[in-house]
């Protein structure tokens, strides 16, 4: 399938691993030039060489936190008339409902709500004036069923779901499309972590806390960054263009629901 986005240009955050490599490598095969961002200089450049040399598109790598504005400026001045902006942070650190203050959620909210905000307010105009545009923010499953361990990425995710849901609306008109990913557990350094937590809690090896998670999900397997990567692509595609405002859930069926 000829997704129509060979030319154009892209920001997507987080991607110098995991879910954000995964579509920054399947928005290159589609032709699309990058511009790439995360914290860490090297595993950046690395990645984006990667890239480089497979698909021999463009790529431009901006290693900055987010969650500064002097992280905000360099990436939003590399990023300047981009067709398609992904975003993407990691998740905030699990735990209870009494082990959050108020900085706690403040973090979450900076990382996982308010700069995905403002990277969509500042390169949103200029999609509208082309009168084509992609958006697609990276959330979670636990938007549509909150996990109780992971509280402060419940909060800060949903935050951004409201605020997608509106926008969404107000500019599919100009031709720009707003909508979000949801992941369920994949493949990636974020589960690592997770399964990590498990098994120390419960006194068992890493792979039998992966096992157990596994045993959870209908399709009995992580997902694959690859599989997510094609899914961002598509809703960056030409085919896209009437999916507005959604909540897209790539969990192997873990969500139990009938919406």
């Amino acid at each position: 399938m000829d997704l129509g986005l060979q030319g154009k240009r892209a920001l997507v955050c987080a991607s110098s691993k995991g879910l954000g490599l995964g579509c920054a490598e399947a928005l290159a095969e589609a032709g699309v030039d990058l511009v790439m961002n995360a914290r860490g200089a090297e595993a950046l450049e690395a990645s984006a060489d990667a890239i480089r040399k497979s698909y021999g598109v463009n790529v431009v790598t901006v290693a900055a936190d987010l969650t500064t504005p002097e992280g905000q400026a360099a990436v939003l001045e590399a990023a300047q008339g981009v067709d398609i902006l992904v975003t993407n942070a990691g998740g905030p650190p699990p735990g209870m409902w009494s082990d959050w203050e108020r900085a706690d959620f403040i973090k979450a909210l900076d990382a996982n709500m308010l700069a995905p905000i403002a990277l969509m307010k500042a390169l949103l105009p200029s999609m509208m004036d082309k009168g084509w545009g992609r958006v697609v923010n990276i959330t979670s499953q636990s938007v549509k069923a909150p996990i109780a361990v992971l509280g402060l990425s419940n909060s800060a995710r949903a935050g951004l779901t409201g605020y997608v849901a509106g926008t969404a609306r107000q500019v599919a008109g100009s031709g720009v499309t707003i909508n979000n990913l949801l992941p369920g557990i994949h493949a990636t350094d974020r589960a690592v972590s997770l399964d990590a937590g498990v098994a120390k809690a419960q006194g068992i090896t890493a792979q039998e806390a992966k096992a157990q998670r596994e045993a959870s999900i209908p399709a009995r397997r992580y997902g694959t960054r690859q599989e997510f990567g094609a899914t961002c692509a598509f809703l960056c595609s030409q085919h896209a263009g009437f999916i507005i405002g959604q909540n897209v859930l790539l969990d192997g069926g873990a969500t139990n629901a009938t919406l």
